[in-house]
């Protein structure tokens, strides 16, 4: 019994917590957590419920929506709105689809965007708009009939003659939120909370600053009309002036499901609205009053949500961190939160313009969004705390202690020789696997060298001298004479891989292997102008400026002569000749294979190929060795050709 009532007690806590998330969303429009982390308190709450027995007349699980602004004429629905039931794994997705398969005598599926704004009614008499409602409680909703009038692509006149009544998202694009907090003197969290905002704006002409879409996925009443399919139902939307999200596919199993949802999952970044998954309905419109609906949910449809990219945590200070070239950069220091399948404890804040406009403090919590497996980003403040500290932009470097130079919003130490931060930063690199692979100089063993052997540059790399090393604390004879036999070994290297060695700023692995399989050799390169070097694919203006600043600056140039005065020389990449099978293809490399994945790799890009992480629609072949994991799943369910090493090697021949 005591067990019960602890749980009960739980349960009244998790009300609360989520009665105050409902009411900051719903009624201030000031959410303080993501989407993904009210779904966890939500979906425990039901759970505890399940395991009890007891469900609480107050529950947040027995009403569809929310509370309605008192500052709005109400408005009752004339038919009820539901929530979508959510699936988060395919497991449980083939299940439903195995019920609704049953349940209707077969059917196909229909399988739409999931889209993350402002749920909206829209109602039309003779062809002429004539009301919106938001969603309010499912049941009562909030007269926003002059604010809709504002959205362009809500038809103002259709085709059809009869009485309509439609629903679908409110939403800002990427683009126009971007453009609207380019002048805007309060800045926007985000498109969805910025939806919210214009839409329950008393000012039409705020609403209409905005520049809102909206987004039409179903039809609520059809006078006159019936429709047998939901793919009847789209063409109707789109037949009268409706936008839709121009994803709209029919599929006849959970497999063909997988592949829109995976197909999706790859590109919803560059989408330029926010998605937060993919609805699914069966296809057939008779069965679906027979399967019946849920308090909540019709039983019909669900919704697939992709993992999380959004969450919110504490940023608990900003550290201002010395790179390689000398620009000091603010990292936000976060309490750790998983995010989109790994766990975030930092992110970057660009500089102190990004830091204002986003209006984040130290002591605060923040929205963090994670996408496609990229650097985490700071969206914007979610909470404000009475402790929170505003974040100040240094004056002197944060290692060296000189006084910083500002670039625009960027901050410099010039300090290059004197700097330990990014001089150790440099010689590390310049070490690195990539570069000239030297073992045993690590970051830690680089700003030993600079402590007590005043290495600065990198060519005093190879002046080191074993006897150097053996008055070093903790370097024995052997550990002091692989290090010398490595620097040794590393002298003769490619044109590439010395390229990336300099550590020039915009140039990574690919960048600098682009670059050298253009030029061939440094003198042509020296030579180079930006024109000439923007002809690269992927290469751009910014790079091909800072490539072609690089070589004009004299010390750069005595750092290199040093470098070969040292004994370093370029050696040719081995010429391999041109393989139509793989030359302009792109491949992706998973599991255990039996040669290393980096001469694969390179392998692949000397025969004028290229290689990639993660698994697109852009992918030509997944290579697959043995325990491949969802790389191998993805490709699969992308339909991207799968091979494994032999066949790659008869591509070859």
């Amino acid at each position: 019994m005591a067990e019960l009532d602890n749980k009960i007690e739980e349960m009244k806590e998790l009300i609360k917590e989520i009665d105050k998330h409902n009411y900051n969303y719903y009624v201030l429009d000031k959410p303080t957590i993501s989407d993904s982390e009210y779904d966890r308190l939500y979906y425990h709450l039901v759970d505890l419920e399940k395991e009890t027995g007891v469900i609480l007349p107050y529950s947040p699980t027995q009403r569809v929506g929310d509370r309605v602004l008192d500052g709005f004429t109400k408005k009752r629905h004339e038919v009820n709105l539901y929530s979508l039931n959510k699936v988060r794994d395919f497991e449980v997705l083939e299940d439903w689809v195995n019920d609704m398969q049953k349940l209707s005598g077969g059917t196909d599926f229909a399988v739409e965007y999931k889209f993350d704004g402002l749920n909206l009614v829209i109602e039309y008499h003779d062809g002429v708009y004539f009301s919106a409602t938001t969603r309010g409680n499912g049941t009562i909703g909030e007269d926003v009939t002059e604010q809709v009038r504002t959205i362009r692509s809500v038809p103002l006149k259709i085709n059809f003659r009869g009485r309509l009544i439609v629903q679908g998202e409110g939403m800002m694009t990427n683009k126009s939120f971007a453009e609207y907090n380019k002048t805007a003197s309060e800045k926007l969290k985000n498109p969805r909370n910025a939806v919210a905002g214009a839409i329950r704006n008393l000012d039409v002409r705020e609403t209409a600053k905005r520049k809102l879409d909206f987004f039409c996925y179903s039809i609520l009443l059809c006078e006159g009309r019936e429709f047998n399919t939901q793919k009847e139902m789209h063409d109707f939307l789109v037949e009268n002036g409706f936008q839709t999200g121009n994803y709209f596919k029919i599929c006849k199993d959970v497999h063909e499901i997988i592949h829109c949802i995976n197909e999706v999952d790859v590109i919803k970044s560059k989408i330029d609205v926010m998605i937060d998954g993919m609805v699914i309905k069966i296809n057939k419109v008779s069965p679906r009053q027979e399967i019946g609906f849920t308090a909540k949910f019709p039983k019909w449809a669900v919704a697939y949500k992709f993992e999380a990219q959004e969450a919110t945590t504490l940023l608990k200070s900003v550290t201002w961190q010395v790179g390689r070239s000398g620009r000091v950069t603010p990292i936000a220091e976060l309490e750790p939160v998983e995010l989109a399948g790994a766990t975030i404890k930092r992110a970057t804040l660009n500089n102190i313009d990004d830091i204002r406009r986003k209006d984040v403090f130290e002591n605060c919590r923040v929205f963090v969004r994670r996408s496609n497996e990229v650097i985490p980003e700071i969206m914007g403040l979610a909470e404000k705390f009475d402790d929170s500290r505003q974040i100040d932009e240094p004056i002197f470097c944060p290692c060296c202690h000189s006084m910083l130079v500002k670039k625009g919003p960027l901050l410099y130490c010039t300090n290059h020789l004197g700097c330990k931060e990014q001089v150790v930063d440099r010689l590390s690199h310049f070490a690195s696997r990539d570069a000239f692979n030297i073992e045993g100089l690590s970051e830690k063993t680089c700003g030993v060298f600079y402590d007590k052997l005043n290495v600065r540059r990198l060519s005093d790399i190879f002046k080191i001298k074993e006897e150097d090393l053996l008055k070093l604390d903790k370097f024995k004879e052997k550990k002091a004479q692989n290090i010398i036999n490595s620097i040794k070994n590393s002298k003769n290297i490619e044109f590439s891989r010395f390229l990336y060695a300099l550590g020039i700023a915009e140039v990574g692995n690919k960048t600098a292997k682009d670059i050298a399989r253009n030029f061939k050799n440094l003198t042509a390169l020296e030579d180079a102008s930006k024109e000439d070097i923007v002809k690269i694919e992927d290469i751009g203006d910014v790079i091909a400026e800072t490539v072609v600043a690089y070589f004009k600056d004299k010390d750069n140039l005595d750092e290199i002569q040093n470098l070969f005065d040292a004994g370093v020389k370029i050696i040719e990449s081995e010429k391999v000749e041109s393989n139509k099978n793989i030359e302009g293809k792109t491949f992706v490399l998973t599991g255990t294979l039996t040669r290393p994945r980096k001469e694969i790799e390179d392998l692949i890009e000397s025969l004028g190929g290229k290689t990639s992480s993660s698994v697109s629609k852009n992918t030509d072949y997944c290579l697959a060795g043995q325990s491949a994991g969802s790389k191998l799943d993805k490709a699969r369910s992308l339909n991207v050709k799968i091979i494994n090493e032999e066949e790659f090697f008869d591509l070859i021949k």
